[in-house]
């Protein structure tokens, strides 16, 4: 570890895609600032496995909360250089059962998986400028999902939030390079705890899919990892769905 490690904050961090991302940075030399809403005692496990990492918690859906999660990241650490907005949630609905898809439930999601990564960015921006060099520009790497490219998903909300998502990775990237990178990594079907259920669909990947399989969370940390490291790609979205995306 050097003696001025650079901070990765990793929101939705303490299963899945989020913890492999905050396990792969460290691997790499980040100290990991690992979040999550609600899952405290996983956090804290987490963080304890992890050299250098600390847990943090809050509401995502809370503009308060964003606030008090910069502000404390900061406080606790005195920097940041990479910001990876990861925390999320999906509902499955029929795409053909449209009034199952609440007013409230679009609320929700596209308060978690747009509104929220925005000011996180917004809040995040001074931190990552002084942090940022010619050597390593600062990151932020958003997780959106094969269903914000291709008109698939859990549900319509879920992908149009996801969707969203991407378009403002792309605005964000031409608005503050180059100090700050901005990309964004959109993955297909992923085994997490959260689709282990999902027999039917894991059926469809592994039959359809050029690489017959679904993704393991370190295929998309890897991937992470690569758009995190780089000093030139910015405003790209990297599909990692083994294929899918062919067909």
């Amino acid at each position: 570890m050097t003696d001025n490690p650079r901070v990765a904050l990793v929101t939705g961090a303490t299963s899945g895609i989020g913890l492999a991302i905050a396990q792969r940075l460290t691997q790499a030399g980040y100290l990991a600032a690992l979040h999550s809403r609600a899952s405290s005692d996983a956090g804290l496990q987490a963080a304890a496995t992890l050299a250098g990492a600390h847990y943090f918690q809050a509401d995502l859906l809370e503009d308060g909360e964003r606030r008090d999660l910069i502000d404390q990241v900061y406080a606790h650490y005195g920097r940041l250089d990479v910001l990876v907005n990861n925390a999320g949630e999906s509902r499955v609905i029929p795409h053909d059962d449209l009034l199952a898809a609440t007013p409230d439930l679009w609320h929700r999601l596209y308060e978690l998986h747009v509104v929220a990564p925005w000011q996180l960015v917004a809040l995040s921006e001074p931190y990552l400028r002084a942090a940022s060099t010619a050597e390593h520009p600062a990151s932020v790497l958003n997780i959106s999902s094969h269903a914000g490219v291709r008109p698939k998903g859990a549900s319509i909300p879920y992908a149009a939030s996801k969707a969203a998502l991407i378009h403002v990775t792309r605005l964000l990237a031409k608005t503050l390079g180059p100090d700050i990178r901005v990309n964004a990594i959109a993955p297909g079907l992923v085994d997490t705890s959260l689709t282990e259920d999902w027999a039917i669909i894991r059926e469809q990947w592994i039959r359809d899919a050029p690489m017959h399989r679904s993704a393991r969370p370190t295929d998309i940390a890897d991937v992470a990892m690569m758009l995190t490291e780089s000093t030139y790609l910015t405003g790209e979205v990297i599909v990692v769905d083994g294929g899918m995306n062919l067909l």
